[in-house]
């Protein structure tokens, strides 16, 4: 059953002249058997040539609407101009009736429904009923003029229903392409963060084992101790490293992830103290201070802290040269958390801060920005005045709306 109601579906018209062939034949079948019956005065081609029009109009219905309208209209004309009377082929006018105020255009629509609330009317005037009334004659049109209204008024709702469902059909539709367009865009996201993770911890560790290496190289033959204690720096920061760049990788290949939607690692404020030891053994000088009372905070402030300090020593160590010193200090205020990072080195041109070293591959301030920007912050980043670089951010406890 299935099947033959999907058949039927697909294949509307042979539906609608399956119809119309049934509907010919009982017309035919009624002008026959009206011959002879009195005041019968149309002729028998004349009623069969109706009958036939009005078939073909159930049949192509849902094909041409409108030009089926017209069609039925021209042969309800034709039916009074030849004096045949109504009979069982007029059905047609009904089913045309609801088709258009269904699928038709809006004017065709209207016409159907004035050409109802005249047929009957017209019909009772071309053919009166005999021995009736005035008031039984018109008792005849309001009754017959019913059904034509029920037909189009069934079928302006079934527009309207379809009309819904179809809106409703939209409106998931959209809302499916939204929901996979920012899911794209959650994706592209998350992957750009970890990205700048991965930018992070390979930058400064990277960096870190450079220094060791050639200070070892350089004390080698002079200080073995020094050189030994300076590769066993290199082989941890090595294995820290590499660690973290597993850990990320894996959330790149798996997409697990925190519920708190935070990848790991997530350094916090407490582990600046072990950046600036790592810094310090690398032959950097950092002078590290904090102000104010230390007080939890917002996992994403602290770890945009952690990095903008990583991301500044290790561009210290790229660019101020051999003797440079920095200092770092972290101050709570009430309303956030403000850092401060500053080298006294030879510095170099800030497009290359920007970029995040030489290459121009790394992502350098602009990974600063971003981070400082979506936890609500701001970062002001320039050379200073007697030489070095500076770079000065804000973080609020609570973003900005």
């Amino acid at each position: 059953m299935q099947r033959l109601y999907d058949f039927f579906r697909r294949h509307p018209t042979w539906v609608d002249s399956f119809w119309a062939v049934v509907l010919f034949g009982l017309s035919a079948l009624s002008e026959v058997n009206l011959r002879g019956t009195p005041g019968h005065r149309a002729s028998l081609g004349a009623g069969i040539a109706v009958s036939a029009v009005l078939c073909v109009v159930v049949a192509l219905r849902r094909r041409f609407p409108e030009p089926m309208l017209l069609l039925a209209l021209a042969t309800g004309l034709a039916q009074l101009v030849l004096d045949v009377e109504t009979g069982v082929a007029d059905f047609a006018l009904l089913v045309i009736a609801y088709t258009v105020a269904t699928m038709g255009a809006r004017w065709a629509s209207r016409l159907a429904l004035a050409a109802s609330f005249c047929a009957a009317a017209m019909a009772q005037l071309r053919w009166p009923a005999q021995h009736s009334s005035f008031a039984g004659q018109l008792a005849i049109v309001a009754f017959q003029t019913v059904p034509f209204a029920l037909a189009w008024v069934l079928g302006d709702s079934m527009r309207t229903r379809r009309a819904y469902f179809a809106q409703l059909e939209e409106r998931a539709a959209r809302l499916e392409k939204e929901r996979e367009a920012q899911s794209k865009v959650a994706v592209a996201a998350e992957r750009a963060r970890i990205a700048r993770e991965l930018h992070d911890v390979v930058a400064h560790n990277v960096s870190v084992m450079v220094v060791q290496a050639d200070g070892a190289a350089y004390v080698l033959d002079a200080a073995p101790d020094q050189a030994r204690k300076a590769l066993e720096t290199i082989s941890s920061t090595g294995r820290q490293a590499l660690a973290e760049m597993r850990r990320l990788l894996g959330v790149l290949r798996t997409g697990e992830h925190q519920e708190s939607g935070e990848y790991v690692p997530q350094p916090d404020v407490e582990q600046i103290d072990e950046l600036i030891e790592q810094c310090r053994s690398s032959g950097l000088p950092v002078d590290f201070r904090v102000e104010g009372t230390p007080r939890p905070l917002p996992s994403g402030v602290e770890l945009t802290a952690y990095r903008i300090v990583q991301e500044a020593l290790t561009n210290t160590r790229k660019h101020g040269g051999p003797n440079a010193g920095a200092s770092v200090r972290l101050v709570y205020f009430d309303d956030g958390l403000g850092l401060l990072v500053e080298d006294d080195g030879k510095g170099a041109p800030q497009e290359l801060y920007e970029e995040g070293g030489a290459d121009g591959r790394g992502h350098g301030l602009i990974g600063m920005r971003e981070r400082v920007g979506m936890v609500g912050g701001t970062l002001d980043a320039g050379p200073r005045p007697g030489g070095g670089f500076r770079i000065s951010a804000l973080l609020p406890l609570k973003p900005a709306h």
